[in-house]
């Protein structure tokens, strides 16, 4: 269900972003507010870039979103000792994410900002488990990697300093 539901939400976000695009256009008088004149295939055009970002919105969460481990050093101190829970809370306030919710090793965080959360779709919600080797991470692809690398540098960091 999250997959479709991903799916309608980029399909409506394509048509949105060009509808702005479109408006722009017109608003500045560098074409015409006619569909003639704006596509070259007039309606029929409309209908194959509609096509097209279904095709491309319906395969966009299949690459868009995962699930990647933020492997730990071994040895790593488990949940509640050495403060791990307040550094990686902290690590993720200073991202620009803010605790939404905790349930025992699962932690869920979105963002503080509201435009970066419209320019997601509202699919900003990054969901961290703590696993044995460290923490697994699931969200929108491009955020889980960079903070999969900030949550490794952390506490790498953190535990070649003890």
């Amino acid at each position: 269900m999250t997959y479709l539901r991903r799916a309608i939400k980029s399909f409506f976000y394509y048509c949105i972003l060009l509808t702005v695009i479109l408006t722009a256009l017109v608003l500045l008088h560098v074409t015409e507010a006619n569909v003639q004149t704006l596509f070259r295939g007039g309606w029929t055009s409309v209908g194959q870039i509609l096509l097209l970002f279904a095709i491309v919105a319906a395969i966009y969460p299949r690459f868009g979103y995962t699930t990647k481990d933020a492997l730990l050093p071994e040895g790593q101190a488990s949940d509640g000792e050495s403060g791990e829970r307040d550094r990686l809370i902290e690590l993720m306030q200073n991202r620009g994410y803010r605790l939404e919710k905790e349930d025992g090793s699962v932690r869920t965080f979105r963002l503080r900002n509201l435009v970066n959360r419209l320019s997601r779709m509202d699919e900003d919600r990054i969901t961290i488990t703590r696993t044995p080797s460290g923490f697994s991470l699931e969200g929108l692809t491009k955020d889980v990697v960079r903070l999969v690398h900030a949550i490794e540098y952390q506490f790498v960091k953190h535990s070649s300093s003890l």
